[in-house]
């Protein structure tokens, strides 16, 4: 099975696109069948279930912010479960909660170990999506990230392999590192030095600095099952999640 039979593509990539009808009609159309919502998205379950259901598709993962969890575990969960989710990330900490010190990420890491559990009793997969924050380093010389998995040793990882590269995370190392907890990564690549930067210096994946092929075989070996496309602002979204299927495509 190709990479480009499992690749989904983050909602949150199509957000300045217009209404969420819309951007389900592009993505279909560009042959996507599977998608990861975000967190604004759970404030109309139905909306987004029944765009799914227009186009037969699947959300085989989601993020599911960490404010919906604390406000009633159980019942995102079920949510969860409802839409077909089988797995849900945590994408990040609560604006005002991302500057932490490293007993704060320990901290965070206890809070998802016990959200872990909920989750799993309603029969939802569960685990963390990291960005950049998460490569600051203790006392010790751990990262924040390690610190987190110390704490939630049962919990799964998504790994955005670019926001590493920008936290100054070696992806190979993570890749070994986190292999028996890793189900899912970010397709995302980093534009070379001064070019994008309208888009913020993010690039369609196999069109940045990235090394994709490689990346994407190591992460196969590693367990990864879910591949999600994601671009954090394209000023072309057709543009590109046509070259992210493109990409996967070559990768095998």
């Amino acid at each position: 099975m190709s990479i480009l039979d499992d690749l989904s593509i983050q909602l949150y990539s199509a957000r300045f696109m217009g209404e969420l009808e819309a951007q389900f009609d592009l993505l279909a159309a560009i042959g996507y069948r599977k998608v990861e919502p975000y967190g604004a998205l759970f404030s109309d379950v139905p909306r987004l279930e029944r765009n799914l259901a227009r186009h037969g598709m699947t959300a085989p993962t989601a993020h599911v912010g960490l404010e919906l969890w604390r406000a009633d575990p159980r019942r995102t969960a079920q949510i969860c479960r409802d839409l077909g989710i089988e797995v849900a990330f945590v994408p990040a900490p609560p604006q005002g909660e991302r500057d932490k010190d490293a007993e704060g990420w320990r901290t965070l890491g206890r809070e998802l170990a016990a959200l872990g559990k909920v989750a799993a009793s309603e029969g939802l997969r569960f685990g963390w999506h990291n960005h950049a924050w998460e490569y600051g380093k203790a006392d010790d010389g751990r990262t924040f990230l390690d610190l987190i998995f110390a704490e939630a040793p049962d919990i799964l990882f998504e790994f955005d392999v670019a926001w590493a590269v920008r936290g100054g995370g070696d992806p190979i190392a993570e890749i070994s590192r986190h292999k028996g907890r890793l189900v899912a990564c970010h397709v995302k690549d980093l534009a070379p030095p001064g070019e994008c930067l309208d888009e913020d210096g993010w690039a369609d994946p196999g069109h940045g600095v990235m090394g994709w092929k490689d990346l994407s075989a190591r992460l196969r070996r590693a367990g990864v099952r879910y591949f999600v496309a994601e671009h954090d602002k394209p000023n072309d979204v057709a543009r590109f999640a046509r070259r992210a299927r493109e990409a996967a495509a070559s990768w095998g």
